[in-house]
């Protein structure tokens, strides 16, 4: 009886000592030394179209004399717009409402309950260098609602090249300096993420734009300018 028990010990053991020399061999390996680092990189943008909307608010005892009155001031409106080569297909209707609302005078005075009827257009503005004018326009048309104005670029593809080329040079450079700091040769590149922050549009609020008004001169509007972040993560390999 006590063979049969020594056996299956002595299987234990030599499987315990192999499980241990595997472990030794695993911890023992020589990882490849690398170098992680960020780029960055900032492009600046100037604005070649801009976003508006631009609104139409009526108010009347009557639900019937408030929409009509505010279609008669909404197609005024539409048509100043086009008139300033502005295309249909730039113009969208986002919102169209009535709702009754409760009135008091400016001396406390109970004026009863009105209709009220909004009429809000979208509108693309290709030619920046019109938006004062544009907005002249609607203003006199009768446009009472201007939510502010968004400007952006079409097209950022060539922008955002020419920031991945920048951010990944000054990654190098960083590599580079922080390689030869180290007593090492920078390698080959390992990986590459790659990340960027589109500009946000520049908003400008309805007060700034109603300024000027009645003169003879259009609202004055500056486009500004905006700035395209790019960041790049690269791991190199260390010689």
């Amino acid at each position: 009886m006590r063979t049969k028990l020594v056996i299956p010990s002595i299987l234990l053991i030599a499987a315990a000592l192999l499980s241990a020399c595997s472990g030794t061999i695993q911890f023992g390996q020589t990882q490849p030394r690398t170098i992680n680092v960020t780029g960055n990189a900032q492009v600046i943008l100037s604005p070649d179209i801009a976003y508006i909307s631009i609104g139409v608010h009526t108010e009347a005892k009557s639900a019937t004399d408030a929409v009509a009155s505010n279609n008669t001031q909404s197609q005024a409106v539409i048509d100043a717009i086009k008139g300033q080569g502005v295309d249909t297909n730039d113009i969208r209707t986002t919102n169209f409402s009535v709702y009754q609302q409760d009135k008091i005078s400016p001396t406390g005075e109970d004026l009863g309950t009105y209709f009220m009827t909004d009429n809000t257009v979208y509108v693309t503005m290709r030619d920046i260098t019109k938006i004062g004018d544009i907005l002249d326009a609607a203003i006199r048309a009768g446009a009472n609602s201007i939510y502010g104005i968004a400007f952006d670029v079409q097209n950022k593809e060539a922008a955002l090249t020419t920031g991945r080329d920048e951010a990944m040079a000054d990654a190098k450079a960083q590599a580079e300096q922080l390689a030869s700091a180290a007593g090492a040769t920078l390698g080959d590149v390992q990986s590459v993420s790659y990340y960027s922050n589109p500009p946000s549009p520049i908003f400008y609020e309805s007060k700034a734009v109603q300024a000027g008004v009645g003169g003879g001169a259009s609202v004055p509007i500056s486009s500004g300018q905006l700035t395209l972040t790019v960041s790049v993560s690269v791991i190199y390999a260390l010689k």
